[in-house]
């Protein structure tokens, strides 16, 4: 089986919807999808995410089941350098996260006592868990950390989404600290995320990733990547700090 994971185009968070770029990058998106034999979409609930997913159902004549857990993984916490304000996980500065080590570690991530109060632990699992019971569904039952192929098959699933949930999705097929994902990877809007089940024994499966934040789509227009999720380069750079 095939998952991609896609990320909204580039976002106009004040509207939940597309900037004018990102509707250029939905548009480009859907006539690369358009070519891919899709067994099923799923989409988020937030406005973006199902704006990008438009032109492509669209296109195809298909429609999406919207899930509820597919939204952006917005648990808000009080960092350790900022008490005025909640933040979201993935915007921790780096000498701060990385000095604690069980954010390095699967079981532990969640313990830290700035996370505790939010609740983080308990919105992973409600995503993980929720994310399994899909694959279930679909012939791959999670059995501790790798997945039975109960009815093993070539099928597509599409999940339209963003970046934080699906560097919660990925961290759980692999058995990483979420936070990892957070803060050393970054999908640019529409980007594509392929992973492909591997059942080198019989029954017993895990997903493997093939691309990360694939961009074919905007390369062949031509068509700059958007910043979005991302830090400057150098700290002199007049582009995006906090």
């Amino acid at each position: 089986m095939k998952l991609l994971i896609i990320r909204h185009g580039d976002p106009d968070y004040s509207r939940d919807s597309l900037t004018e770029k990102g509707w250029k990058e939905a548009e480009y998106l859907a006539e690369e999808l358009s070519k891919a034999d899709i067994t099923a979409f799923y989409v988020s609930p937030y406005g973006r995410a199902q704006d990008t997913a438009s032109l492509t159902l669209k296109k195809m004549g298909r429609t999406a089941e919207v899930l509820p857990w597919l939204k952006e993984f917005d648990t808000r916490i009080i960092r350790p350098d900022d008490a005025e304000q909640k933040h979201i996980m993935w915007d921790w500065l780096p000498a701060d996260w990385m000095a604690d080590p069980r954010f390095y570690r699967a079981e532990d991530w969640y313990k830290n006592e700035y996370l505790l109060p939010g609740h983080a632990g308990e919105d992973y699992r409600y995503v993980t868990e929720s994310f399994d019971a899909l694959l279930a569904e679909h012939g791959y039952r999670r059995d501790g950390r790798f997945y039975r192929a109960e009815r093993p098959s070539h099928d597509t699933l599409a999940f339209f989404c963003h970046f934080g949930v699906e560097s919660v999705l990925l961290s759980h097929l692999w058995g990483v600290s979420p936070m990892i994902l957070w803060h050393m990877l970054c999908a640019a809007p529409s980007s594509v995320t392929t992973l492909v089940t591997e059942e080198r024994r019989k029954g017993i499966a895990l997903f493997r990733m093939l691309a990360y934040g694939e961009r074919t789509h905007l390369y062949l227009h031509n068509e700059p990547p958007a910043f979005a999720a991302r830090f400057c380069e150098c700290f002199d750079d007049d582009t995006r700090h906090d």
